[in-house]
């Protein structure tokens, strides 16, 4: 009985199977429950009772006329209500099957308006329903039967993302009182591009820019859907996916429903689109009376787009602003009015309230913190710098503060504390300790937005959005909890309010431009202060009381503008002009139930019984299939055929199937069992099928021993994985545990000899292998090739502790050091890695990295170091015809080295063989989109020179897929 020896080039083959992904979950200690409607069943945790009522009502009220143009009434569908999260999101999936709305009302008063946030969820996230639904018909329907809703969910890709969205967008502007279509902050970045001359070509319009500002795909959607809807009726696009649903397989088929609906392709229809809305706009521009302002001087660069937001003053010369952008990670700047910026402070997972709030020398911010363990689990907790001491301090733990201010005297803070129960508080606290000094009553369960000191420390003006889609300013005594509605209740998008002496400056859309206006307190009387070409926000008070700066938009970016403060030249809101632009306006008249939904929102509608509440139990809803039948390997070898599952918590996902693998030509029976919702991640899985080789028995030359054989296998893994969330500051942070055991068990094989990485005829391999990895990498901008700071270590242990024929133990450690490099968005990477593998009866895979483009040898002893550096070569706009929109081209030099050492015996004498490898290269890689789909790709070549051999190797590079 021979083994072959170590020292032959070996093909690495793993003991253990795939894990399945990990997802984000719940505390398992959250106790859940759920809703039955004719329509709808809306799970909730405890204590989400009264909230998951009215949701489900809202969604039952709307079902009719969100589905109506699009003429497809949907299936009945699961919606997951998440409280303990502070990010404000909502979204509807395939996989499986269902919506999830975040019950955490957003501070950002230009994504809901005056509309309650979960109103607006059940609006837009249930249209996306009605879209997902509307494919099933005609080939898409008959691949969903066959292939469940991994199939759908791929032919739904050649409707672009921004049809989903923008539809989605104008069905809330449409049906509602409100919805983003009705913000002017909403556009506002195409607006200034098109008025400033800047009207993209379609392929940059979806896939974006390094360079430049590209509106989203909310923004562009939108306005196209809507341009369509206008121009013909509200059907339209209900005709469009029925022709693309019928076969969408061919390349461009989305654009030839279009086509086929209106006569023009969908390059076309975008042409239309942007000229028709650039028209009115510079229509409403030339009636623009505008106010002058200085800005300040920047040092960011004209041709890459930068942000300066939030101005607040430290003194009558320099403000405190927010920098970010295309090329720079949210930080604070301080500027000056001669172009002075000094960096202050890197927040971390910056919680943006689109605020900030300075004094007494101090900065107040709030950061989102990610639960150790479970990411459905997030909080937002406040921080406090001191600009003079230059201490960062964490003020409050595992809280709930959306927003907060900082007194004048800097002694106390008030925050919004947004609760579980989906009530909103105000709350004072002790700006040293953090303690809650008070919490102000909310019987009318108002919510607060950006709330401000007045200068008496005492008294809080905050903009108050009532349940019935309102807003007003209140001004509200702190001590007392006396309350005073400084303005008439209406449904105007009020926000960022200011006190200045006897005055409120606040932020108003009334002339159609979002724009600054001021309150006299005592008479009443409101003023306009600024009228800018595209929106002028967030005012702030110079010391001195004579001069107000605020944050002006511009086509490269937000700009820290200033102007006097002079109440004689302010215009009084009689006579400001309504320029609102009411694109959206047909499709009020086009829509069948925006008068249902109106009066629905209204609470004019007698509220009906609540709908029967029972407890939703996880293990007994484990099972929750969502798609089956064929799968293609990545690699174009093989197939599966099989079911997948995931509960609707995210729980449990089970995978079971029958596989092929075409290289050996054998079947595999496999099923992998993952349960997430304890803090270890525990997995089991399990395979059976048959193996195939050729192999030469005898290595003597001539070779011309030649077998054949085929052999059993049943494959069992199990063990246990623990992900963990560390990030507190502006490094992202994380570390990941793991312990599996692992069996394989081999019959049949009858050749006289195996590879040292087959079990063979040993019949048995019993493995453990334990992992462990800590990462801390400084965050990026969008043009960062890779981090410019950080460390990660890793490392993995493989041994067969329970003894049998095959013994093996291998252990390595791998590091990585990030360091920057000569251009701001250059880096360097420095890898080291040690490997010692026993020289036992079996042979693990590689448990460290190898040089590229160099075959893996096993050693005893294996030390491996590299050098990268990586920086962007190009950012260009290269269209190539309907196929390709190339916009960066990067780049990245390698010299990777390696050094092995194994001892072995040679006629009973010892001796150490050692050989080194060292291999040097060059990637390049270009960023791209494919067919006009907004997920980019990267792809490119990686050429490599062996210096050990002198020969040279060019191999294809797929660095991203994109999803």
């Amino acid at each position: 009985m021979r083994y072959w020896l170590p020292f032959f080039w070996l093909a690495s083959l793993s003991a253990f199977g795939q894990t399945l992904p990990i997802l984000d979950q719940n505390p398992p200690s959250l106790r859940w429950y759920q809703l039955q409607t004719p329509h709808f069943r809306v799970l909730f945790p405890e204590g989400l009772d009264q909230t998951a009522q009215q949701t489900a009502r809202r969604l039952e009220q709307v079902y009719e006329p969100v589905s109506a143009t699009l003429q497809k009434p949907p299936r009945r569908l699961s919606v997951v209500m998440q409280n303990q999260t502070m990010v404000s999101n909502g979204f509807v999936t395939m996989v499986p099957r269902r919506s999830e709305f975040f019950a955490v009302p957003p501070q950002d008063p230009f994504l809901a308006g005056t509309l309650g946030w979960l109103d607006l969820l059940a609006v837009h996230e249930f249209r996306h329903v009605v879209q997902y639904d509307k494919a099933l018909q005609g080939f898409t329907r008959a691949a969903y039967t066959l292939f469940g809703n991994n199939a759908l969910s791929a032919l739904t890709l050649g409707v672009p993302d921004w049809f989903f969205e923008g539809d989605a967008v104008g069905t809330e502007s449409a049906l509602t009182a409100f919805g983003r279509g009705r913000i002017p902050n909403f556009d506002l970045g195409l607006r200034a591009n098109l008025l400033a001359g800047r009207r993209f070509n379609y392929p940059k319009a979806v896939g974006g820019s390094y360079r430049d500002n590209v509106p989203n795909h909310y923004v562009l959607g939108y306005f196209m859907s809507t341009y369509l809807k206008r121009t013909y009726d509200a059907d339209a696009w209900s005709d469009v996916l029925n022709r693309y649903y019928r076969f969408p397989l061919y390349p461009f088929s989305f654009s030839h429903g279009v086509r086929k609906t209106t006569n023009f392709r969908i390059e076309e229809l975008y042409r239309k689109t942007m000229a028709d809305i650039e028209d009115t706009w510079r229509a409403e521009q030339s009636k623009l009376r505008l106010t002058n302002a200085s800005v300040f001087p920047v040092k960011a660069p004209k041709t890459v787009f930068t942000n300066y937001q939030y101005p607040q003053y430290l003194s009558d010369n320099e403000v405190i602003a927010l920098k970010s952008g295309l090329g720079d990670i949210a930080r604070f700047v301080r500027l000056n009015r001669t172009g002075q910026e000094t960096n202050v402070v890197v927040p971390g997972l910056f919680n943006n309230p689109e605020m900030l709030s300075v004094a007494a020398g101090k900065i107040c911010w709030t950061e989102y913190r990610y639960d150790i363990r479970y990411g459905q689990r997030i909080y937002s907790e406040i921080k406090v710098f001191d600009l003079k001491t230059r201490q960062l301090r964490r003020l409050s733990t595992k809280s709930r503060y959306a927003v907060a201010a900082l007194s004048p005297d800097g002694a106390k803070l008030v925050a919004v504390r947004n609760d579980e129960t989906y009530q909103t508080r105000l709350v004072v606290l002790d700006a040293e300790t953090g303690r809650e000094l008070r919490v102000l009553d909310n019987p009318d369960a108002d919510f607060y937005v950006q709330p401000r000191w007045q200068d008496d420390n005492r008294t809080l003006i905050s903009v108050v959005r009532r349940r019935n889609g309102t807003k007003t300013i209140q001004s509200i005594d702190s001590e007392t909890e006396k309350r005073v509605d400084l303005l008439p209740v209406s449904d105007q998008n009020l926000s960022h309010a200011q006190p200045w002496r006897k005055y409120i400056l606040y932020n108003s859309p009334q002339s159609g431009i979002d724009n600054i206006y001021a309150l006299q307190i005592e008479t009443g009387q409101r003023y306009q202060v600024t009228s800018r070409p595209l929106g002028a926000y967030h005012a702030t008070i110079s010391p001195d009381g004579t001069r107000m700066s605020f944050h002006d938009f511009q086509a490269n970016g937000y700009r820290v503008a200033e102007m006097p403060l002079n109440p004689e030249s302010w215009t009084p809101v009689d006579e400001v002009r309504d320029g609102s632009v009411r694109y959206f306006g047909p499709l009020v008249s086009q829509e069948p139930g925006s008068r249902t939904v109106l009066a629905a929102l209204a609470d004019t509608v007698p509220p009906q019984a609540g709908f029967p509440k029972t407890r939703f139990n996880r293990l007994t809803h484990a099972l929750n299939i969502y798609s089956w039948g064929p799968v293609v390997s990545s690699d174009g070898q093989g197939g599966t055929v099989g079911l997948q599952s995931q509960d609707l918590l995210s729980t449990t996902q089970l995978e079971a199937g029958i596989g092929y693998d075409q290289t050996e030509r054998t079947v595999h029976y496999y099923g992998n069992l993952s349960y997430q919702g304890w803090f270890p991640i525990l997995d089991v899985g399990f395979e059976r099928g048959k193996r195939s080789t050729s192999l030469y028995v005898d290595q003597r030359a001539p070779l011309d021993s030649l077998r054949k054989d085929s052999w059993n296998y049943n494959q069992l893994t199990a063990g246990l994985r623990i992900p963990l969330q560390l990030t507190t500051s502006k490094y992202l942070q994380s570390a990941f545990l793991s312990a599996y055991y692992g069996l394989l068990q081999v019959s049949g094989y009858d050749l006289p000899v195996r590879p040292v990485t087959e079990v063979g005829f040993s019949k048995l391999l019993q493995t453990v292998s334990y992992s462990a990895s800590y990462s801390r990498t400084l965050k990026q901008s969008k043009r960062d090739v890779a981090p410019r700071w950080g460390q990660s270590v890793s490392a993995v242990w493989r041994t067969t502790p329970f003894g049998g024929r095959l013994s093996a133990e291998i252990w390595g450690v791998t590091g990585n050091l990030y360091v920057p490099g000569l251009g701001k968005h250059h880096s360097i990477r420095l890898r080291a890695g040690y490997q010692q593998q026993m020289q036992g009866s079996y042979r693990f895979a590689a448990a460290v990295f190898y040089p590229r483009g160099q075959s893996y040898v096993s050693y005893n002893q294996l030390k491996v170091g590299s050098a990268e550096y990586r920086f962007p070569l190009l950012n260009p706009h290269w269209t190539i015809g309907r196929w390709l929109y190339i916009q960066r081209v990067k780049a990245s030099g390698f010299y990777d080295v390696a050094q092995g050492e194994s001892q072995i015996r040679i006629n009973g004498q010892p001796r150490t063989i050692s050989d080194s490898y060292a291999t040097t290269g060059l990637d390049v890689s270009f960023v791209f989109n494919f067919m006009r789909l907004r997920t980019p790709f990267e792809a490119g070549v990686r050429t490599i020179y062996n210096v050990k051999s002198g020969q040279y190797l060019v191999q294809p590079l797929v660095i991203g897929l994109g999803f």
